[in-house]
């Protein structure tokens, strides 16, 4: 179970808002990629535990249903919650990483609170002035980083499936535009749509021999 020990520690040494900040979509071939910066209110954090909160965990070990669940309870209690994008043709522009660290600040600057300690998923976001610590693997580690990592997930894959209705074949709702066998297959039939990320390699090494 991941508790909150990173936030105890931070709120004893003064801090107040931490936001939790995560990204998803960063290897896809279709569309944004997607972050989301959560914060929650040190009472909350502090006082007795919800029962729910023992479920949240990097969201990629979560099924869809449990995902949404706790995407809706930490909406209702996250002080303020910021999500930030960066289109396919801002990938194409500056490059996965660059696009990245973009959707990262722009889920900051949508939150409603300034915070005044940034907890980040893996390495430090450049260009920013708040503090930051940056933690390997924090969607596995820090409730906060989990709680960020589930919400931008849920965003970007209902988005998808959205998406999935304006460019059918793809099987968006279902691959969430991740490189897929199926996906794949789609691209070699259909092309790529006006979504699909250039600067990446959409076909897969055609085999000489079958």
């Amino acid at each position: 179970m991941m508790g909150f020990k990173t936030e105890q520690n931070l709120f004893d040494q003064g801090a107040t808002y931490l936001a939790g900040l995560d990204e998803v979509g960063r290897g896809c071939l279709f569309g944004p990629v997607v972050a989301a910066s959560v914060i929650f209110s040190a009472a909350f954090l502090l006082g007795k535990e919800a029962s729910w909160t023992r479920g949240v965990a990097d969201s990629k070990l979560l099924t869809p249903t449990k995902r949404i669940d706790l995407a809706r309870r930490i909406l209702g209690e996250a002080s303020c919650v910021g999500i930030g994008y960066a289109t396919h043709l801002e990938i194409d522009q500056i490059n996965i990483y660059w696009a990245t660290q973009l959707a990262m600040k722009r889920a900051l600057a949508d939150l409603g609170h300034q915070p005044d300690m940034v907890l980040v998923d893996g390495y430090p976001l450049k260009g920013i002035n708040y503090p930051q610590v940056a933690v390997p693997q924090g969607d596995r580690k820090v409730f906060s980083i989990a709680a960020a990592s589930i919400v931008a997930k849920v965003f970007r894959d209902q988005l998808l499936q959205v998406l999935d209705r304006l460019y059918p074949g793809y099987g968006l709702s279902q691959n969430k535009g991740y490189a897929t066998e199926g996906h794949y297959q789609a691209l070699e039939k259909l092309g790529p749509c006006p979504l699909h990320r250039q600067s990446f390699k959409l076909f897969r090494d055609r085999m000489l021999i079958k």
